[in-house]
């Protein structure tokens, strides 16, 4: 059995949830692994980040997602509302702001010691009920999905534009 393993970097815009198509880069891992046969997982390694799976959507909003993506958002802030200011939700607590600010890289977290840079709970919320992997199936050196399912990776965290990894893990023979 062989193990390939590739991490893909991505970029997420702030301000609001970045959905990421990745399917053409899961193909190329599957690809490049050599495997025929197995299986292929895809993670996150963030905890306000999510890898899904969907149909391709051809209809694209002013904003740049598609609109399944759209309604995927809508139904989630329905269920859990962006966080928007301290104490609508319980994360993040005293104890929390006090450990970030002695990280030597505080700043980058809390820019002039704004506490608001952290209000992402709803993040962290949205991409538990998601989930951080799926895991397909490598059928004869291909990603094993129909023609309309693709793979996307979200970053559900608004408060700044962020640099993500992404890892592809495939496994079989």
């Amino acid at each position: 059995m062989a193990v390939y393993k590739e991490t893909i970097t991505l970029q997420s815009r702030g301000v609001q949830p970045t959905f990421i198509n990745i399917t053409d880069q899961v193909k190329a891992a599957i690809e490049k692994s050599g495997i025929q046969n197995g299986i292929c997982t895809v993670i996150s390694p963030h905890t306000t980040c999510s890898v899904f799976f969907e149909e391709f959507v051809h209809d694209i909003m002013e904003d740049g997602n598609e609109f399944l993506q759209t309604d995927l958002n809508n139904v989630l802030k329905t269920l859990i509302p962006d966080d928007v200011r301290e104490g609508q939700y319980n994360y993040p607590g005293p104890k929390h702001y006090e450990e970030v600010e002695s990280w030597p890289n505080a700043a980058q977290y809390l820019p002039n010691g704004d506490h608001a840079a952290l209000l992402n709970c709803d993040a962290h919320l949205k991409s538990t009920l998601l989930g951080s992997s799926e895991t397909f199936d490598v059928d004869e050196g291909r990603l094993g999905v129909g023609t309309t399912g693709y793979v996307y990776f979200v970053d559900f965290d608004r408060t700044r534009p962020r640099t993500r990894q992404c890892k592809i893990t495939v496994i079989g023979e």
